[in-house]
């Protein structure tokens, strides 16, 4: 057994745990459906699907469904939840949570599902895939992503507090609106850049992608904020742990597996070259310049 596999036999019970306790934590003051909290129910569905999911993609050593099954992840659960709760069809505020989040998965997943089945695989999983921990620890995390990511709205949907909507629903939407519209339109412009046959092999630093190295991500971070925002009026108490999700949609993104991995790769492939260490020094990495 390497040493990484090792680490992810270590790792599996840690990621496994923090969502038990964000379970936990955001059950508080929640609704329950016999006898099991409907937020706990979430989480705990978050993680069984990428499971289940995983499974035949490790047989099959293939990560085309990963990104895709994210997204109906969000989508079934976050529809699930809603139609349970008490309460909560006939909540203005989680009705206009679960939209938001909806909306924003179908385009998300079937964006990153059309790419990779368009490029025939994703490199980031080749050293992944052969190992049985490793790679069920990347659909693990993917499970967290989702716990984290959609906490606030799940909370707020499941809680048993109901707050008419308000001055943050409005804030919260403009700003969720703001951060969406800024992330599909950074994809729109890359995904035209790249099938422009004269930019093979170019970087591109065109429309959003001229104010910021990662304008996609930044819009990520915006809209999450943005529910986030939309979700405070209905916490209480311990279900406050749910303001964790864009803090974590951020720490991911800048310090993790989003923007560090991205420069690396493009560091080798156009490292040296003067148009691009001059993109990269006069361009923000992620908020962009005005």
């Amino acid at each position: 057994m390497s040493k990484a596999e090792r680490i992810g036999w270590i790792f599996f019970p840690i990621v496994v745990l923090v969502g038990i306790f964000v379970a936990w934590a955001g059950s508080q003051g929640g609704s329950a459906l016999g006898g099991i909290p409907v937020f706990a129910l979430a989480v705990g569905l978050a993680y069984l699907v990428q499971w289940i999911v995983f499974i035949p993609s490790f047989l099959r050593q293939t990560e085309k469904f990963f990104d895709l099954t994210g997204g109906l992840t969000y989508i079934s659960i976050t529809l699930l939840i809603l139609f349970i709760s008490p309460g909560a069809l006939s909540d203005p505020r989680s009705l206009l949570l679960a939209a938001l989040v909806v909306v924003w998965a179908a385009r998300l997943g079937s964006f990153l599902y059309q790419r990779i089945h368009k490029a025939g695989k994703d490199d980031r999983f080749d050293e992944l895939k052969p190992s049985f921990i490793r790679f069920l620890n990347v659909w693990t995390i993917q499970g967290l992503w989702v716990t984290f990511t959609a906490a606030a709205a799940w909370v707020a949907i499941t809680s048993a507090t109901r707050v008419g909507l308000d001055v943050f629903a409005l804030a919260g939407f403009l700003v969720w609106a703001f951060g969406f519209g800024f992330e599909v339109t950074a994809d729109n412009q890359k995904t035209r850049f790249n099938a422009d046959p004269a930019n093979k092999g170019k970087f591109i630093r065109s429309g959003l992608w001229a104010k910021s190295r990662h304008p996609n991500y930044f819009g990520e971070i915006v809209l999450w904020l943005g529910v986030a925002i939309i979700a405070i009026p209905a916490l209480q108490d311990w279900q406050w742990v749910a303001m964790i999700s864009p803090a974590f949609v951020a720490l991911l993104l800048i310090r993790i597996s989003g923007i560090p991995l991205l420069e690396v790769k493009a560091d080798k492939k156009w490292g040296g070259q003067a148009d691009y260490e001059e993109y990269k020094k006069n361009t923000p990495s992620l908020i962009p310049r005005l």
